[in-house]
């Protein structure tokens, strides 16, 4: 790890948090004050600074315009009731970024400036954490390419951001899904397991179908045969199936999904019975008929957990329990919420504090 990163900071001179209806917030339209940046070039990170949530000044033949070379995290802060504020998993979404860099040719960003340049962010941000419960500080760092060049190759130059906006909830409520047979999100040996823009952007138009049709939602399938389940439009997806929480494995066309981990780890220490393995569409349906499909749901950084209230196959919705039954993923959410609100004790370093 590299020293601790220089930054420097430029503050607005009039704030725009009194504008802002904290009872009525809509999920990414609404922005703090301030933004992180840093610049790659000359083959280092360099002039980090926080300065006034701006536009972006590009010339029209930048890279990142011409072959989509970005990638980003979320991540969210919560205030605790002592007034400290946590992040949840912190180390995680930087590993994770690096991890999408690679995959795309751009430079692994310096965990210091990651790290140091959010906790500086952040703490100059605290105003725009909203005090209700089941809202946050969402803050999305991304990196792009700044070449203004437009030959196919890596650019050799970049750009780190990080801005935030106060949320509340992602989805209201429960979401209906529909199985996904013709379009691929991803497929094996492509990106689909860097968080990379071009993956949300395959996405939309089988999303926008969906919706047109009534559902939310989509449950994409492996590129192949369409038969096994891979993610849930933007989530990662879990099925309880008699006893059993089951969830489709990682892979190069299924994202890494760190609400995904953190799950997963905690359903094992209660004794829950977990498999990560291919599930098949086909073993859902079968499920569902013989009453053995006990629970669906999403997992994710902007929901934490996202029931699923009815799945629809050739046509057909297979109808799930009420949400407020079932049982382990209610459990499962109220736990992580805690944990992210400080009313649970962290007993895996999951939590980053920044002292009020």
């Amino acid at each position: 790890m590299s020293q601790a990163a220089n930054i420097s900071v430029e503050k607005v001179k009039q704030s725009r948090i009194s504008q802002t209806d904290f009872s009525n917030l809509e999920f990414g339209a609404v922005y703090s004050d301030h933004m992180l940046v840093s610049d790659y070039s000359d083959h280092a990170w360099n002039n980090t600074r926080i300065i006034p949530f701006q536009p972006i000044m590009m010339s029209p033949a930048s890279s990142v315009l011409h072959y989509g070379q970005t990638i980003f995290e979320g991540m969210k802060a919560y205030r605790a009731k002592n007034g400290d504020i946590l992040i949840f998993r912190m180390d995680a979404h930087i590993a994770r970024l690096n991890k999408s860099c690679e995959r795309l040719c751009i430079p692994p960003l310096d965990e210091n400036i990651f790290m140091d340049g959010i906790h500086q962010l952040v703490q100059l941000e605290q105003d725009w954490i909203p005090n209700e419960k089941g809202c946050s500080l969402y803050l999305r760092p991304f990196v792009f390419a700044t070449d203004e060049f437009i030959g196919v190759k890596p650019s050799s130059s970049y750009k780190f951001i990080t801005f935030a906006c106060p949320v509340a909830g992602y989805y209201k409520g429960t979401v209906k899904v529909i199985i996904e047979t013709e379009y691929v999100r991803a497929a094996e040996g492509g990106i689909g397991y860097a968080k990379a823009g071009g993956n949300y952007a395959a996405s939309l138009l089988p999303a926008k179908k969906a919706t047109d049709k009534g559902y939310q939602q989509i449950l994409w399938t492996d590129s192949k045969e369409h038969k096994y389940f891979e993610e849930s439009g933007t989530m990662n997806v879990m099925f309880v199936i008699g006893d059993t929480l089951v969830t489709p494995p990682l892979s190069s066309s299924i994202l890494a999904g760190i609400t995904r981990d953190s799950i997963l780890t905690i359903a094992r220490e209660w004794g829950v019975k977990v498999e990560e393995r291919r599930v098949s569409v086909e073993e859902v349906v079968e499920a569902h008929k013989k009453g053995l499909l006990k629970d669906a749901f999403g997992t994710g950084t902007a929901a934490t957990i996202t029931h699923i209230a009815a799945i629809n196959y050739e046509g057909e919705d297979m109808v799930l329990p009420p949400a407020e039954s079932r049982e382990l993923s209610n459990k499962l959410n109220d736990h992580i919420l805690g944990l992210k609100y400080g009313d649970i004790e962290d007993t895996h370093g999951w939590i980053y504090r920044i002292k009020k």
